[in-house]
């Protein structure tokens, strides 16, 4: 099994989220809201938040603060959020699609353009830099806690997987989007644990930026976006260089 590795900005993404809790937490609260909203905060009978509490699990948010959340859904939080996508180009020509949910379509749109400009990007039409991605489910497990590297591949293609690979110390196992969520309850059902568990836009080729100057503009481009309540996820094609990575 080939293809490249998503775990360098997942981990990326990890090592943010155990660094700032909190504010994983304020982003995931926005997604059970509108899942509850649409279809009620029965997770069992509820697709949409079903995923949303497995991917927080993944992401160690405590189980009492996703009930909590579901329980304010369900009750006086009357907050509506708006699904908003943003697509533009880091320096480099480093393709970015930036997923929001707000309540101010105006506020966002402005901070989401600014960050860009900020960090010597350009913010685009809608289409200009997506077709570059595809639509996958991304399960990550540590081969620490993995017995035998054999079987959990054997497992994961049976329970509909596309792809199964060792990157560094983690296996990356690869979905179609509408197979994730069955493969994602048979590895969990069989006793594994995810370092993450989502559905992400992967992109299909990646840039490298050799310049300093150019790596420091798109961290903090990455940066500004995560410390920004209104973004839930972000996607890009940088091949990110392993010393960025690092915990």
């Amino acid at each position: 099994m080939s293809g490249h590795s998503k775990w360098n900005n997942i981990k990326r993404k990890k090592g943010k989220a155990d660094a700032e809790r909190g504010h994983l937490f304020t982003k995931f609260s926005r997604e059970i809201a509108v899942a509850v909203k649409a279809g009620g905060p029965n997770i069992d009978g509820n697709f949409q938040l079903k995923n949303i509490v497995a991917k927080a699990k993944a992401a160690n948010i405590p189980n009492d603060n996703i009930m909590r959340a579901i329980k304010n859904a369900a009750g006086s939080d009357s907050t509506n959020y708006d699904s908003k996508v943003y697509e533009g180009y880091g320096v480099g020509g480093v393709a970015v699609i930036v997923e929001c949910l707000t309540d101010n379509a105006n506020r966002t749109a402005g901070d989401v353009r600014h960050i860009f400009d900020k960090c010597g990007g350009n913010m685009g039409a809608s289409g200009c830099v997506s077709f570059m991605f595809n639509r996958q489910g991304v399960l990550v497990i540590d081969s620490a806690n993995v017995a035998d590297e054999e079987e959990l591949m054997m497992q994961a293609l049976d329970a509909g997987a596309e792809d199964f690979q060792m990157e560094e110390d983690m296996y990356e196992i690869t979905t179609d989007p509408d197979s994730f969520d069955g493969v994602r309850e048979a590895l969990a059902n069989a006793g594994y644990e995810f370092e993450s568990a989502e559905v992400a836009m992967v992109p299909s080729t990646y840039t490298t930026l050799d310049d300093p100057e150019m790596i420091a503009k798109m961290e903090k481009m990455l940066d500004m976006f995560d410390e920004n309540d209104d973004v839930q996820n972000v996607y890009h094609n940088w091949d990110m260089p392993e010393v960025e990575d690092e915990d």
